[in-house]
């Protein structure tokens, strides 16, 4: 293996001035630095990041934390788009990314003891029961943490803007006319509560008196539950003009529901989903969405953790909201 002694023979110069010319110190002229970093490639030299980390204390390294209830991991559309935008940021910034096993309380060590064990110098923590021992551990502990989709007081979050995303969609779909308006809502999460309270608000304000049996509950993604409580909606002998889903991959169960029963969308029932991912816009109809901007939110994420490793003594802990987008689809029918 190539060393920087060798490097420094090579040059004719110290291994101090090639260590500083490697890490663009500016007492080593431009074309001397030039040189020596040619030649480093040249030789193949790679740097030790272990020594690195001796002698800076730091090892540039990110967790993330990813616990999926649906056990669908990195193919699960939304979470997958922000975690590539956090990698590409976090990357540009010469920073190495970690994935955090989610079995590790499972082998008798905490995620707190497993992110140290590791070297890592903060961590981004995304869809988790965040009430568990071991989570509470981790968020509370003196390790730097952002999470996304989810507060908590004292540290910061970047999450998508539920309460106006739903709001928008809502008086999109009352204003082409519906008043019979179901909603599927996923199970119990920061982000259903905020998407639940704006439907409800959002029927309030147009003086839609709400109904309970419109009002079911499935886990997100889950298009076999979601197509069975479509089935029962559309059973009903006062069936709703329009159905929610918790989002647009298990809106295929609600689709599945309505072809199995004759019906046509959204000639006979409009069908809406959330998330915007790219499915949405190849099945026929369209589908009726919100657009999450998982850009903005993996961005967002990777710099406010870096920010708070780099900078902690300046860096507030912020709860930042990333607006959606509205995607009227071909899926809502206009009554009257």
């Amino acid at each position: 293996m190539v060393s920087m002694k060798d490097v420094a023979r090579e040059c004719g110069v110290s291994v101090a001035t090639v260590s500083k010319a490697l890490n663009d110190y500016s007492d080593v002229g431009e074309e001397k630095r030039r040189e020596i970093k040619e030649t480093a490639r040249r030789m193949g030299y790679m740097p030790n990041l272990s020594a690195r980390a001796l002698k800076t204390k730091r090892t540039f390294n990110l967790g993330i934390l990813f616990v999926d209830e649906a056990q669908s991991g990195l193919t699960h559309d939304y979470f997958s788009s922000i975690i590539e935008s956090f990698k590409v940021t976090a990357e540009a910034k010469d920073y190495d990314i970690t994935f955090v096993n989610c079995n590790v309380p499972r082998l008798g060590r905490s995620y707190y003891e497993h992110c140290r064990y590791r070297g890592l110098e903060g961590i981004v923590i995304a869809c988790i029961d965040f009430y568990t021992p071991e989570a509470q551990q981790l968020i509370r502990s003196d390790l730097p943490v952002v999470t996304i989709d989810y507060v908590f007081d004292g540290r910061t979050s970047v999450a998508s803007d539920n309460v106006r995303g739903m709001r928008e969609l809502m008086e999109y779909i009352c204003g082409m006319g519906h008043r019979k308006i179901a909603y599927i809502h996923g199970l119990d999460s920061s982000t259903t509560r905020d998407r639940l309270t704006s439907f409800y608000r959002v029927l309030s304000d147009y003086g839609i008196e709400p109904k309970d049996e419109y009002v079911r509950q499935a886990a997100y993604r889950d298009t076999e539950e979601t197509e069975r409580l479509s089935g029962e909606l559309l059973d009903l002998s006062d069936r709703p003009t329009c159905i929610i889903c918790p989002d647009d991959f298990s809106a295929l169960g609600c689709i599945r529901a309505v072809q199995a029963r004759g019906l046509r969308i959204p000639e006979d029932v409009s069908v809406v989903g959330y998330d915007g991912i790219t499915l949405s816009q190849v099945i026929e109809p369209r589908l009726t969405t919100v657009r999450q901007d998982t850009q903005t939110i993996g961005r967002r994420a990777a710099e406010e953790l870096i920010s708070l490793i780099e900078n902690p003594r300046t860096t507030f802990a912020e709860k930042i909201l990333v607006p959606g987008e509205l995607v009227p689809g071909a899926s809502v029918k206009r009554l009257g």
